[in-house]
C-alpha cells in the first residue's frame, strides 16, 4: 500500500481516485508484478478468474482492458508484461464457459493479431500458441461476423520465413501450426467463414508445399503414421497438416485443394524431376476419403489436357505421377467411372500419335500412359479387365490395309500395347470367358495386319492370355529338347474343350494365314510357335491333337510350295514344324511319335541342319530346299500309323487337310482361301466334323446311305443276325466314308451321287400334272372370256 501511495506521489496524484476505478480494472492491474521476470501474480489471477465467471457480462471489458495494457507495453517494448497479459488472456479463455465466450473472443483475437504484427519472433510464436489453444475450443454459438483473413495471410507469410536457420524453423513451424488451427476452427462449421474459398486455399496449400519440398523423405513412399505435432521439423509438420487438410475436405472441396497444388507445380516447374510430385499426390490419395479418389485422378487427367502443348518431358512426368496413384483409385472405381478413366487415357494416347512422327521423349510419354493404364487395370476385378480389353479393342481403327497412314499404324500399335499391358494383369481361368467372340474375332483380324510388329504384339497378347500354368518362358523359343523344360501340363476341362472345338478352326486358320505373309521375321514365326505350344499344353487332349497335326502338315506344305516366301522363311517354317511335332509327342506322351521325330531330327542334322532351330534371318547360299528329300519331311501316313498304334483315331488326319497338306509328294493343287477373305464373307468355319454328318439327312436331295448300298433280303438278314457292336462299327465307318466323300468329291460327283435312283413317283406325278394341264387347256381355249376369267381368279397359275 505504501508503495502504491509513493507511486501516486511521483505521478502527481494523491491516490484517492484509484478507489473510484472499476473493479475489473483493479483486478487486471493486480495480476501484473512490479518486475516482469516475477511472472503472473497467481493469487490475483485467481481473483480475476472468479470475478469473470461470476460476472460474465464484464468479460468483454476485461478483454479490452488487457488488450490495451498489452498494446501499451508493446509500444514501450516491455515484452515481459506483454507475455503476462497474453498468459492471462489464455487462462481466462480456458476458464470461460462456451455461451459467454463470444464476449471475450474479439478482444482475444485483437491481442493475438497485435502480437503477430510485431517483429519479435518470440511474440509471434506466443501469439500462434494462443491461437492454437483457441482453435481447440468448441463454441456452441458461431460468430457470423468473425473473419480469419488476416490470420491466414500472416500464418502463410510465416511459413515462408527467411531468417537464420534456428529462428526460421521456429517461425515456419509456428506458421504451419497456425494454418492447421485456422482449418480446424473453420472447417467444422459451415456458418462461419468458408476456408475452402480460393482466396484462402491459394495461400494455405502453397505454403504447405513450400515446406514439404525441403523434406528429405519425399523419395520414400508415405506411410499412414502421423507425425507428432510438437515436432520442430517444418517439412514433416507440413505433411501432417496437408494430410489433415485433405482428409477434412468433402467431395465438393477436393478440387479447391487440388487446383493450388497443380498450379504450384506449374509455376515452380516442379514436374521435372517428379519425385516430389509423386510424393505429394500419394499423400493426397492416402489421406483423401476413399470414395473421392476418382476425383483426384480425373483432375490430374484434366490437367494433362491443359498441358497438351507442353513439352513431352512435362507431360511424361505428369503421366508418371498418374501411373503411381491411379492404382489407389482403382479399388473405388465402379461402373462408368472405370471406362471413363480408360477412355481418357486412350484419348491422350490418340492425341499423342496425331502427327505420325514420334520422338524418343514422346514415346516415353506414351509408355507412361500405358503403364498408368496397366496399373489401373491391375487393381480391378477380372470381369472388368475383360471389359477394358474389349473396350480397347473397339478403339483400334479398322480395316487393316497396306496403304494406311503412319499415324494409323502408330495408333494401332499403341492401342495393342495398351491391350497387352492390361492382359498381363489378367489371370485366365476359362478360355470361353477370356475370349468372347466379340473380343476373339477382332483380335484375330489384328493378327493379320500388314505390319509384322503389330502381328507380333497380337501374338504376345495371346501368350499372356493363354498361359495359365507358367509355361510361357519355357515355350518362348522353339526347341528340340522340350523334355528338359519340365512343362506344367494339366488335364483340360470340358468348357475349354468345348471352346477349342468351337473356335479352334478359326484360330488355326488365322495362324496359318499369318504364316503365309512374306513380311514375317523369325520373331513372328517364333511367336506363333509359342502360341501353338501354349494351345497344345493348355488344351492337351486326343480331340485337339489331330487339329494341331493337321495344321503342322499344312505349314509344311506351305514351306514346300509357297512362291512368295523367301528361302529363310521356308527354313524357319520347317524348324517350326519339327519343334511343334516334338512338343506334341511329349505333351501327349506318344512314344512312337517321339521316336519318329527324333529320327527326323538326326537326319536333318546330317543333311539339312538349317531346317532345325534356331531360326535365322539369312542362311548360307548352299542351303537348298528339302522338297527333294522326302525322308527329311514329316510324313502324313507315318504320323497316322503312330497315332493309331497309340489308340488315337487318325481318320481325320488321313483325309485331305483344310490347309492343303497331303504329306511329302502329295500336295493339294488348290490353295485355300485366306481367313480374311472368309471373314469378309461372314463365314470362317470349316465343314463340320464327322460327328456332325448326321445333319446331312435334313438337307433336301441328300441321302445318308452310300451309293452302292442296296436293300435286299441278304442285307436285312445281316442286320438282324449280326451283333450290335459290329453294326455300330459299321455305321461309324459309313459315316466316315460319307464325311470323306463330301469333303473330297467335286460338285459334279456330288450331284450325280445325290440324284434319286428310283423315280417312279416322280414320273407318276409328271403324268398327273400333264393330264390336268391338257384338260384345262381344252376347256378354256374355246372361250377366251373363260380364259380371262381364270386368269383373273388364279393369277398364280399363269406365266407372264
Amino acid at each position: 500500500m505504501a508503495l502504491n501511495y509513493g507511486m501516486n506521489l511521483i505521478l502527481g496524484c494523491c491516490g484517492c481516485c484509484s478507489a473510484f476505478r472499476p473493479r475489473y480494472k483493479r483486478l487486471v492491474d493486480s495480476i501484473f508484478p512490479v518486475y516482469p521476470q516475477d511472472g503472473l501474480v497467481k493469487s490475483n489471477m485467481e481473483k480475476l478468474t472468479f470475478y469473470s465467471l461470476s460476472s460474465p457480462e464484464k468479460l468483454d471489458r476485461i478483454g479490452e482492458y488487457l488488450y490495451q495494457r498489452a498494446a501499451r507495453e508493446i509500444y514501450r517494448k516491455k515484452y515481459g508484461f506483454v507475455i503476462i497479459a497474453m498468459e492471462a488472456m489464455d487462462q481466462l479463455l480456458l476458464a470461460c464457459h462456451a455461451p459467454t465466450l463470444n464476449l471475450f473472443v474479439e478482444s482475444f483475437l485483437k491481442m493475438v493479431q497485435k502480437l503477430l504484427e510485431s517483429t519479435e519472433p518470440d511474440l509471434q510464436i506466443l501469439a500462434t500458441q494462443s491461437f492454437v489453444k483457441f482453435a481447440n475450443i468448441e463454441e456452441d454459438t458461431p460468430s457470423y461476423h468473425r473473419r480469419y483473413d488476416f490470420f491466414v495471410s500472416k500464418f502463410s507469410a510465416m511459413c515462408h520465413s527467411g531468417d537464420t536457420k534456428d529462428v526460421r524453423d521456429k517461425i515456419r513451424t509456428a506458421g504451419i501450426k497456425g494454418l492447421q488451427a485456422v482449418v480446424r476452427k473453420t472447417v467444422s462449421d459451415d456458418l462461419v467463414e468458408n476456408i475452402w474459398e480460393p482466396v484462402h486455399m491459394d495461400k494455405i496449400v502453397p505454403s504447405l508445399l513450400f515446406n514439404m519440398q525441403d523434406s528429405s523423405f519425399h523419395k520414400e513412399p508415405p506411410h499412414g503414421d502421423t507425425i507428432p505435432e510438437d515436432s520442430v521439423d517444418p517439412p514433416m509438420l507440413a505433411e501432417t497438416c496437408m494430410r489433415e487438410l485433405v482428409g477434412r475436405a468433402s467431395f465438393g472441396h477436393i478440387r479447391a485443394v487440388l487446383k493450388p497444388v497443380l498450379r504450384h507445380f506449374d509455376l515452380h516447374k516442379s514436374w521435372v524431376p517428379n519425385e516430389f510430385a509423386i510424393h505429394t499426390f500419394r499423400i493426397i490419395m492416402f489421406s483423401i476419403q476413399a470414395q473421392y479418389s476418382y476425383t483426384v485422378v480425373e483432375t490430374l487427367m484434366d490437367h494433362l489436357d491443359e498441358n497438351a502443348k507442353s513439352s513431352p518431358t512435362i507431360r511424361t512426368s505428369i503421366a508418371e505421377v498418374l501411373s503411381k496413384i491411379i492404382a489407389i483409385a482403382a479399388g473405388e472405381s465402379v461402373g462408368p467411372s472405370v471406362l471413363e478413366i480408360i477412355n481418357s487415357l486412350l484419348n491422350h494416347l490418340r492425341d499423342s500419335v496425331k502427327n505420325g512422327t514420334i520422338q524418343a521423349e514422346e514415346r516415353q510419354y506414351q509408355e507412361a500412359l500405358i503403364n498408368a493404364l496397366g496399373e489401373f487395370a491391375n487393381h480391378l476385378p477380372d470381369y472388368q479387365k475383360i471389359e477394358i480389353m474389349m473396350f480397347i479393342m473397339s478403339k483400334i481403327p479398322f480395316p487393316l490395309v497396306d496403304n494406311q497412314t503412319p499415324a494409323d499404324n502408330m495408333l494401332q500399335s499403341i492401342l495393342l500395347k495398351s491391350l497387352l499391358k492390361v492382359g498381363t494383369k489378367y489371370q485366365t481361368i476359362h478360355f470361353n470367358t477370356t475370349f468372347p467372340v466379340s473380343f476373339l474375332e477382332p483380335l484375330l483380324r489384328m493378327s493379320l495386319a500388314p505390319d509384322p510388329e503389330m502381328r507380333l504384339l497380337v501374338q504376345k497378347i495371346f501368350h499372356t492370355l493363354l498361359d495359365r500354368h507358367g509355361n510361357l518362358e519355357k515355350l518362348h523359343k522353339p526347341t528340340l529338347n522340350i523334355v528338359d523344360s519340365d512343362l506344367n501340363v494339366e488335364k483340360s476341362s470340358r468348357p475349354d474343350l468345348i471352346f477349342i472345338n468351337k473356335h479352334g478352326p478359326t484360330i488355326y486358320d488365322a495362324l496359318y494365314t499369318s504364316l503365309q505373309m512374306d513380311s514375317n521375321t523369325p520373331d513372328n514365326i517364333e511367336a506363333i510357335y509359342t502360341t501353338l505350344g501354349l494351345l497344345c499344353v493348355e488344351l492337351a487332349s486326343t480331340e485337339t491333337v489331330i487339329d494341331l497335326l493337321q495344321l503342322l502338315l499344312g505349314i509344311q506344305n506351305l514351306a514346300l510350295n509357297s512362291t512368295t516366301l523367301s528361302y529363310a522363311q521356308k527354313f524357319n517354317l520347317h524348324a517350326l514344324v519339327i519343334s511343334l511335332l516334338v512338343l506334341i509327342s511329349d505333351v501327349m506322351n506318344i512314344q512312337s511319335l517321339s521316336d519318329y521325330s527324333s529320327r527326323l531330327i538326326e537326319a536333318r542334322r546330317e543333311e539339312a541342319s538349317y531346317c532345325l532351330p534356331e531360326m535365322l534371318t539369312q542362311y548360307p547360299a548352299h542351303c537348298e530346299s528339302i522338297s527333294k528329300m522326302p525322308h527329311l519331311l514329316v510324313d502324313q501316313m507315318a504320323v497316322c500309323e503312330y497315332l493309331k498304334a497309340s489308340g488315337i483315331d487318325p481318320s481325320r488326319l488321313a483325309q485331305t487337310s483344310p490347309y492343303g497338306a497331303g504329306g511329302p509328294g502329295a500336295i493339294a493343287g488348290s490353295q485355300r482361301h485366306s481367313w480374311m477373305e472368309a471373314g469378309a464373307r461372314g463365314s470362317i468355319m470349316e465343314i463340320p466334323s464327322v460327328h456332325e454328318v448326321d445333319s446331312a439327312a435334313s438337307s433336301p436331295g441328300v441321302t445318308r446311305k452310300l451309293p452302292e448300298e442296296g436293300l435286299s433280303f441278304e442285307s436285312m438278314k445281316k442286320v438282324l443276325s449280326e451283333p450290335p457292336e459290329i453294326r455300330k462299327e459299321s455305321e461309324a465307318e459309313k459315316r466316315k466314308q460319307i464325311s470323306h466323300t463330301f469333303r473330297t468329291a467335286t460338285f459334279s460327283e456330288l450331284v450325280r451321287l445325290t440324284q434319286p435312283k428310283h423315280d417312279l413317283l416322280q414320273n407318276k406325278l409328271n403324268e398327273i400334272f400333264k393330264s390336268l394341264t391338257t384338260a384345262e387347256s381344252s376347256s378354256t381355249t374355246d372361250d377366251p372370256k373363260k380364259l380371262s376369267k381364270c386368269e383373273e381368279s388364279f393369277p398364280e397359275l399363269f406365266y407372264y
